[in-house]
């Protein structure tokens, strides 16, 4: 099942389910739940790890992330605040929409299987940046401009053959979705220690 939603927002979320279980998660609940940075960010750590994780634990982690800052320098304020925010709003969310088990007396947050076999894509866009589909675009207007002067004997690329500008777009194409498929897998949640949307730390 794959699942796509352009976003207006600089940063836009693609996501695949591959759910076996014969069950299925509300979609407009699941774009919903995606929509949001912090269960994002969940999502992340849940994959990342695979296990049941302390709700005090992962709140640390988040807040570090939002605070840009070593994990062990999170004051207990922000802490706290993360703690609280995914306890009573984020959490009981996710569960509803069965990504999680929350067990909010023990404290403790499960990955479901719905979860676990989430594909989650980040595209971060600069503001001088375009997304991929913008590029492609872009990339067969190219091709195209190119073969109708080929083709309608416009100077100085009518002496080339018809096709050089198909030889051209087809090596573009390969080339781009070589560095695309690349970018893509470091884009995915989970597949790394830092969420892909996150900026790079200086230094």
């Amino acid at each position: 099942m794959s699942l796509s939603r352009p976003s207006g927002s600089r940063t836009g979320p693609e996501f695949e389910s591959l759910v076996r279980d014969g069950t299925d998660i509300d979609l407009e609940e699941l774009y919903s739940v995606l929509a949001n940075r912090r269960r994002r960010l969940v999502i992340h750590e849940l994959q990342r790890r695979g296990e049941t994780v302390e709700l005090g634990s992962l709140a640390e982690r988040l807040a570090a992330w939002e605070a840009e800052k070593p994990q062990a320098e999170v004051t207990a304020a922000e802490r706290k605040a993360m703690y609280t925010a995914l306890q009573q709003r984020h959490l009981p969310r996710m569960d509803r929409a069965r990504l999680v088990r929350f067990d909010d007396r023990a404290a403790m947050v499960e990955p479901t299987n719905h979860l676990l076999e989430l594909d989650v894509y980040t595209e971060v866009v600069g503001e001088r940046d375009f997304p991929w589909s913008q590029y492609y675009l872009g990339l067969s207007a190219l091709g195209c401009g190119l073969l109708l002067v080929c083709v309608g004997g416009i100077p100085p690329l009518a002496r080339l053959p018809p096709l050089a500008p198909a030889a051209f777009t087809l090596t573009a194409f390969a080339v781009s979705s070589v560095v695309h498929l690349y970018a893509t897998r470091e884009m995915k949640l989970g597949a790394s220690e830092r969420p892909p949307e996150l900026p790079e730390r200086p230094g």
